[in-house]
């Protein structure tokens, strides 16, 4: 039997080997997404398993365990629909679906629909083998939620991701011209279904489990640096930097900080995987107090990371910086990242809740 989490270590030694190169080199993550693919990685079908693996994969590289966590995330989101829909070993899942972009417009045929528009922000898209696609009815206004083919006729994929962190996540737009459409998985309603609905929220639970993943990457990158090149200040009295009472104690407080934001991730995890379990008997009240935790790590996590990622940089000193150490991109990958949606209104979410019990709206972010 496969032990999936030694499978994740390797592949993570693989990423951490070359990372720093791989970001400046800019490159389509192709050779990425194969790695994922040869190693079995993109089959693991247990939830509490995937968590894991994507965190060690996010902490070697942020990208590839960004593509990754969507990955688990859109096959996922798909059963949530309660049809039949196919799958088949090793294809690598992504999906066209910003909430804010509603650009997609189906015409109905007599065989089904016909899809046009553009969308951005597709993470993933462009390499993969199989898209969950959302767009809107021409005819009633409904919107549905589907699965295409990643190489059909009619999609092109624009090559327009061009952004200061997660620079190897394919994360560009998409244009459909009369793309046909038949494998419907069904409508995604505003507030009608609360399992349904549960999709937003496991959006905001990768994010938050990447921004710890993140975090712990820094570290690990960090804490190699202070122990073979770091000088201690000349002050200090010590002879290691690993001696100097500041840095180890900064580390520490670090090391704390990641570890709690972490274990409320995975208390978040656990909660959506019982959620989404519940089927048809999730109540409203159960998926809100679930959305809501989900916003605390997300608030945590978020917090978390941009501090980390910016405060190694005093523990590994001036000459860390150096371009060939590539430190940077993981403050880069954070910062781009935590900006997907403005946590200020998770922590309102937040707030809310616990002064006068609302939950969270149903919208495509919460």
């Amino acid at each position: 039997m496969t032990n999936w989490l030694d499978v994740a270590h390797d592949v993570a030694a693989t990423l951490r080997s070359d990372a720093a190169d791989r970001d400046r080199a800019n490159q389509p993550p192709a050779k990425e997404v194969e790695l994922l693919r040869q190693s079995g990685l993109l089959n693991v079908q247990d939830w509490a398993q995937q968590q894991m693996i994507n965190r060690i994969v996010g902490a070697a590289d942020a990208n590839a365990g960004h593509l990754l966590g969507y990955h688990y995330l859109q096959i996922w989101r798909s059963g949530l629909f309660d049809v039949p829909f196919s799958k088949a070993p090793d294809q690598f899942w992504a999906g066209v679906s910003n909430p804010l972009d509603a650009a997609l417009e189906l015409t109905p045929t007599d065989t089904g629909f016909l899809l046009n528009g553009r969308k951005t922000f597709a993470t993933g898209a462009a390499l993969a083998d199989r898209i969950v696609v959302s767009a809107t009815r021409t005819d009633n206004g409904e919107k549905l939620t589907f699965l295409l083919d990643g190489k059909a006729d009619g999609i092109t994929y624009l090559d327009d991701w061009d952004n200061i962190g997660q620079r190897l996540t394919a994360s560009g737009g998409v244009s459909f011209s009369n793309v046909e459409v038949t494998e419907i998985l069904g409508v995604q309603p505003a507030n009608e279904d609360p399992r349904i609905s549960l999709a937003a929220i496991g959006f905001q639970l990768v994010l938050a489990q990447l921004h710890v993943a993140i975090a712990e990457g820094a570290l690990l990158e960090a804490a190699d640096y202070t122990r073979t090149k770091t000088r201690p200040w000349f002050v200090s009295g010590v002879e290691q930097a690993t001696e100097d009472p500041y840095i180890v104690a900064a580390y520490g407080e670090m090391v704390s900080q990641t570890r709690a934001a972490g274990l409320l991730a995975d208390e978040a995890s656990k909660q959506l995987w019982e959620a989404s379990e519940l089927g048809r008997n999730l109540t409203p009240a159960k998926r809100g107090e679930v959305a809501v935790t989900i916003s605390e790590a997300k608030v945590v996590s978020t917090k978390l990371v941009n501090d980390v990622t910016s405060r190694i940089f005093e523990q590994i000193g001036a000459r860390g910086t150096a371009a060939k150490y590539g430190v940077d991109r993981f403050w880069r990958n954070a910062r781009t990242l935590t900006l997907h949606d403005p946590v200020v209104y998770k922590a309102r979410e937040v707030g809310e809740h616990f002064l006068t019990g609302a939950r969270p709206a149903h919208t495509g972010y919460s």
